[in-house]
């Protein structure tokens, strides 16, 4: 079965948040103070979680990420995920994490099912790490990234935020890492999400990276895989890892999206930075697949052709990304 929007898209990755909760306080991610984070009652339980995601392979989709804030700090996360990758048609499930507490993870995530990774990775300096992440622990993801490896997982995709003057003089160390470890990079515009005053001086169009890794390296272009994201992907020829471009500014993607996300809390997108949003929770809470398929069709049906965020002005309202689901 195929789950196609409007405009002829086909949909088949739901990026579910189970947390709001996060270990780090990134600046372009949350206030220093942090966030009045929801209580548990609040969020969906993992049953209703299952719910949502056997209904939603039912109709089509075929591969589900976990996000958070950080899914790892929540209780009980694997053996959720070891429910979640039993699903019969799953096909591919991921999961996106800051790599605080992989080390000690590691293991049990690979037995639960987690086929990949997408790791938040904003700077390979140990002080500049600290700054950006507000006490993140760059010793520590490093282990992660080593012990992920060690238990037989797949070359994670590491995921770099590109800011103008904060991080911009480490893009082609991460770039090496495509040569010396064979790791997917990817590097993603700035976005708004805050629209926190000014924030425009710090963001870097993709095209811009990609020429000046060009100037020193030959890239060839990549094809993208059934299940890929929005990143365009080159590689430097003879190296094992790739090197995308996230550009949901400078050149929006959204013709080819295939994507819905649904919050920790219960409240369904079909776009990022749509203001249009569906509560789940009743019929999550009741059990009314029905209606949630319905929910479900209806969330696919209204997704926009196309988003209106720019590096001017936007009309979105000011979000946090914890809270949605990175």
């Amino acid at each position: 079965m195929k789950l196609t929007d409007s405009y002829g898209r086909q949909i088949n990755y739901l990026r579910i948040s189970v947390t709001d909760r996060c270990n780090y306080r990134c600046f372009y991610c949350m206030p220093e103070h942090g966030v009045c984070a929801c209580q548990h009652e609040d969020l969906l339980s993992y049953d209703e979680l299952i719910v949502l995601a056997e209904t939603a392979v039912q109709m089509g989709i075929e591969k589900i990420r976990i996000t958070g804030g950080e899914p790892l700090v929540r209780k009980g996360i694997i053996e959720f995920l070891a429910r979640l990758s039993a699903i019969d048609g799953l096909k591919h499930l991921a999961l996106s994490t800051n790599g605080q507490l992989l080390d000690e993870m590691a293991a049990d995530l690979r037995l639960a099912g987690v086929q990949r990774f997408n790791i938040s990775l904003d700077s390979l300096r140990p002080g500049r790490f600290a700054q950006i992440t507000r006490g993140g622990d760059l010793k520590k993801v490093l282990r992660g990234l080593d012990r992920i490896a060690e238990v037989g997982f797949p070359l994670p995709k590491l995921n770099i935020v590109a800011m103008r003057g904060i991080n911009d003089d480490e893009f082609l160390d991460f770039v090496d890492l495509t040569l010396t470890r064979g790791y997917s990079i990817r590097f993603i515009e700035y976005m708004p999400t805050l629209k926190e005053p000014g924030w425009q001086k710090r963001w870097i169009a993709g095209s811009e990276i990609l020429n000046k890794i060009a100037a020193n390296y030959p890239l060839e272009h990549v094809d993208k895989g059934p299940y890929a994201g929005p990143a365009n992907d080159f590689r430097i020829t003879g190296a094992k890892g790739t090197i995308g471009f996230i550009t949901a500014l400078s050149n929006h993607f959204c013709e080819q999206c295939n994507r819905i996300r649904v919050t920790s809390t219960g409240t369904a997108k079909s776009c990022l930075f749509s203001e249009e949003t569906i509560d789940l929770r009743p019929n999550l809470t009741d059990g009314n697949r029905l209606l949630l398929r319905r929910q479900l069709n209806e969330l696919v049906q209204s997704k926009p052709r196309c988003h209106s965020v720019t590096t001017g002005e936007s009309d979105h309202s000011s979000f946090l990304m914890s809270q949605v689901g990175g």
